[in-house]
């Protein structure tokens, strides 16, 4: 298993951290997504071009990708993009 640590803007950060948004969409090009990898998100500000200092816990739970596809993944999704659906830890 991979823990990985990725960017998020504060728009998808706040409801990834409340609960609400239960998925991040990422690309693949240059990482491995796994069900049970965990994964820390810390909320970056693109404005101010800097990270904020707030952080969160992930565990990958599921994937839809080309590899794992859904009804329309495989006519919809990029060859690098990947749907994590993601639990808070």
């Amino acid at each position: 298993m991979t823990h990985h640590i990725v960017k998020s803007w504060p728009k998808y950060f706040e409801p990834m951290l409340k609960g609400i948004k239960k998925h991040d969409m990422r690309n693949m090009k240059d990482r491995s997504y796994s069900v049970g990898d965990t994964m820390t998100l810390q909320e970056f500000d693109p404005f101010e071009g800097k990270y904020t200092g707030r952080t969160a816990d992930f565990r990958i739970t599921y994937k839809t990708n080309r590899e794992t596809p859904c009804a329309l993944s495989s006519a919809m999704l990029d060859d690098n993009a990947v749907i994590l659906s993601v639990e808070k830890i």
